[in-house]
């Protein structure tokens, strides 16, 4: 089968497209890499059967070849993190619904399937626990941006179901909470790579708030699994879906158990929503899915514990530095040396 990944040079996309690689499938991916990174793809950028366009999903002509091309589309290019959304509120709202829209209107000129990967954010603040596909979302003011993100993904999901039920659009829409793992970068905010850098580096880890708000991390790996699953199966298209586990785990806890499994001696320290993103910030106390859609429909099973999962991350975090490292030398003992000043 060929199959196209939008933002498949990113953290989840770059998973997925091993897993179909490995599946037997051709992949092509295209990612402008404002977040995502060919580093990522380094494991299969040589594959025969992989294609890698580096480019806008705004690019019209061609991202109707690729879509032309392919028989699922995985629509995983958005912009991401809490302190891009802070920092880029335009960027965020244009490229989530504008790129979604382009997509969606090739898609079903062709009639192609469509897997939406949207988020957890568009609950809210809801207090309905645990979040079930068919709840009310609940969201904050638009005048703090930080809900800017959850409503663009929210009008990506109205899109690509109104496709659906007006010209037949093979479409679902997947919400994933909280997937974490190897290649995640916490430079915009994800939490747990980080708090393991942090640990790796015995630096102060850094809690945003009390600490007490609570969430459910997923490894890439389970959850790249339900993607696919979820792909093949008929039965699951005009569908919405909840992918993550159902461990909860306070940010407390979560640095702890980062410190205690590195070994490190960091110390854990807080810092107020309003340093860390600016005056007026708004979190979610509590995000927990009901997963049981997902798990009746097509099998989808969370089956990596957290400890497990903060253990890949900082093994992953230590070869690539170990690694950066040996290329530093290795570098530094190939260059000729300075000419002294006169």
């Amino acid at each position: 089968m060929r199959i196209l990944i939008t933002g498949g040079a990113g953290f989840i996309g770059s998973h997925l497209c091993e897993r179909l690689l490995h599946a037997g499938h051709t992949v092509l991916v295209i990612d402008d890499l404002s977040t995502g990174s060919l580093h990522n793809l380094a494991a299969v950028r040589q594959h025969a059967r992989l294609t890698v366009h580096v480019d806008s999903i705004f690019n019209r002509s061609l991202m109707a070849e690729l879509v032309q091309q392919t028989e699922i589309v995985f629509h995983l290019a958005a912009a991401v993190g809490v302190r891009t959304i802070i920092e880029a509120p335009v960027r965020t709202i244009e490229t989530n619904v504008g790129g979604t829209e382009l997509l969606l209107e090739l898609a079903a000129a062709h009639n192609r399937r469509v897997v939406l990967t949207s988020t957890s954010e568009v609950y809210g603040k809801s207090n309905k626990l645990p979040f079930q596909e068919d709840d009310d979302l609940v969201l904050g003011s638009t005048y703090n941006a930080r809900w800017s993100y959850a409503c663009s993904k929210i009008i990506d999901e109205f899109l690509a179901l109104a496709y659906f039920r007006e010209r037949g659009l093979p479409a679902t829409v997947v919400r994933l909470f909280n997937t974490v793992g190897p290649r995640q970068t916490g430079r915009y905010g994800m939490v747990l790579p980080r708090f393991v850098q942090q640990a790796l580096h015995n630096e102060p880890i850094t809690v945003y708030g009390t600490g007490e708000q609570t969430r459910c991390f997923s490894h890439v790996r389970d959850i790249v699994t339900g993607l696919v699953e979820c792909a093949l199966k008929q039965g699951t298209v005009g569908e919405i879906f909840n992918l993550g586990t159902t461990e909860e785990v306070s940010i407390n806890a979560l640095a702890a158990r980062v410190r205690a499994l590195t070994g490190s001696s960091s110390a854990i320290e807080h810092i107020p929503y309003r340093e860390a993103y600016g005056p007026g910030f708004e979190d979610m106390a509590r995000r927990v899915p009901d997963v049981r859609k997902a798990k009746q429909r097509f099998g989808f099973e969370a089956r990596t514990r957290l400890d497990a999962i903060i253990r890949d991350v900082a093994e992953h975090m230590q070869r690539e530095e170990a690694a950066e490292q040996a290329t530093s030398a290795l570098t530094a003992l190939a260059s000729p040396a300075a000419e002294p000043l006169s």
